[in-house]
């Protein structure tokens, strides 16, 4: 433990010399100051929070730009997708949430201490296990009804809607951030939350007393008996056909990744864009 505690100490003194040259515009120093960050990964913020003194915002905007590069290097060595395509993934939860928190650690900014993906659901489920929860539908109002997650209108294209860690954090996503932790949530504490692959839109669906509801988490958890939507004469076949189905793990990762390029490219990401649309063919 003590040397443990030597070896961090010794790398926030490193991390603290390098930091201090951030602002050399020297082309020369510029490239060793960068070559040197890249040595201690995509994510300095728990090195970061033991230094003495806290960095200006533009210096932490350029330092989590320049510790993007082991962000991205780490998530395409990382990255493994069955040989199969998404179709082999079936009901890989497991594999899934492994996805999901490279994504998360990917995205996150390499700056900001925060909790890990499966901690911090861990920590929602006992959440919401102490609230009283008991059921999907117990579940529903926990999370979007008393407003523990809500819709992220102001900015539906940042990228952050699908770090689902970030979305923990911060209690707001877009329509597939907001279902995946609810769908989620809802494994780790026994009760069937399904996805609807919905076109332009993401839902979920539980079921009271075995009736379909259909569950909006982009709108507070609004309900929609199944059969009721199935009956709207404006549905095409197709959207009916989507809205019986269950999306299992490989048809959310896919659509997630799609999105994730979309709105990277929005933000003008587009080497991160690049990768994720990568990552997207691995999965046919």
């Amino acid at each position: 433990m003590h040397r443990a505690n030597e070896s961090t100490c010794d790398a926030t003194r490193q991390l603290d010399s390098l930091l201090r040259l951030l602002d050399d515009e020297t082309p020369q120093v510029r490239t060793v100051v960068t070559r040197s960050l890249g040595g201690f990964g995509g994510d300095v913020s728990e090195l970061l929070a033991a230094l003495d003194r806290p960095l200006p915002g533009r210096d932490l905007a350029l330092l989590s730009r320049i510790l993007g590069t082991a962000r991205r290097a780490d998530l395409e060595q990382d990255w493994l997708a069955p040989s199969g395509g998404a179709s082999a993934m079936g009901d890989d939860w497991e594999g899934f949430e492994a996805m999901l928190r490279m994504i998360s650690d990917f995205l996150h900014d390499g700056v900001t201490i925060r909790q890990p993906l499966s901690d911090a659901l861990d920590l929602l489920s006992d959440d919401a296990a102490e609230a009283g929860v008991r059921s999907s539908e117990d579940l529903r109002r926990f999370l979007f009804v008393d407003g523990r997650l809500k819709a992220n209108e102001a900015e539906g294209d940042d990228p952050r809607n699908l770090d689902l860690a970030w979305v923990v954090a911060n209690g707001r996503s877009n329509p597939l951030g907001l279902s995946l932790v609810f769908i989620l949530v809802g494994r780790r504490l026994g009760y069937e939350v399904e996805g609807v692959d919905y076109p332009g839109h993401f839902l979920c669906r539980i079921y009271r007393e075995g009736v379909p509801v259909v569950i909006d988490c982009h709108d507070q958890g609004r309900q929609h008996l199944q059969l009721t939507l199935l009956e709207n004469p404006d549905l095409s076949r197709r959207e009916r056909a989507v809205i019986r189905q269950s999306a299992h793990p490989g048809t959310m990762m896919t659509r997630l990744l799609e999105e994730l390029v979309a709105d990277l490219e929005e933000r003008d990401r587009e080497e991160d864009a690049v990768l994720v649309r990568r990552l997207r063919k691995t999965l046919g």
